[in-house]
């Protein structure tokens, strides 16, 4: 097995809840009103850090498409699949697309900047 190799983002990203590696902009987000199994998914239009699943034809509820699974190119984690042909001319604005489950990704933002945070008792003794 050689060395892994990640991109690192600059700006507001979208991270792997498992391992915590870049997977996308926030800039790159067009959609947010996709839907998976487990409820909401974002579309991209570039996603970096993934390796690419075999690829399937799958009924999905926009109908058939030519779909390949993505995983963290770190972790391995299912993240979610990316539109490699899409059959139905209406859907062609998905065609070379990912979607990326929500439940499986962080945004950096929500995560560094808490507002609720409070001194911890290590923090009150200091000078």
């Amino acid at each position: 097995m050689g060395r892994l190799f990640l991109v690192d983002l600059e700006g507001r990203a979208y991270r792997c809840r498992f391992c915590v590696s870049d997977l996308a902009l926030a800039d790159d987000v067009l959609s947010r009103s996709f839907t998976c199994n487990r409820g909401r998914a974002y579309l991209f239009s570039n996603v970096v850090n993934i390796t690419l699943g075999r690829q399937e034809e799958r009924m999905m509820l926009s109908g058939m498409h030519t779909v390949g699974d993505i995983f963290c190119c770190s972790c391995g984690q299912y993240l979610g699949w990316k539109y490699v042909t899409v059959h139905e001319k209406s859907q062609k604005y998905k065609e070379g697309k990912f979607v990326l489950e929500r439940w499986r990704i962080v945004d950096e933002v929500t995560e560094e900047f808490n507002l609720d945070t409070h001194p911890s008792s290590s923090d009150a003794e200091n000078p």
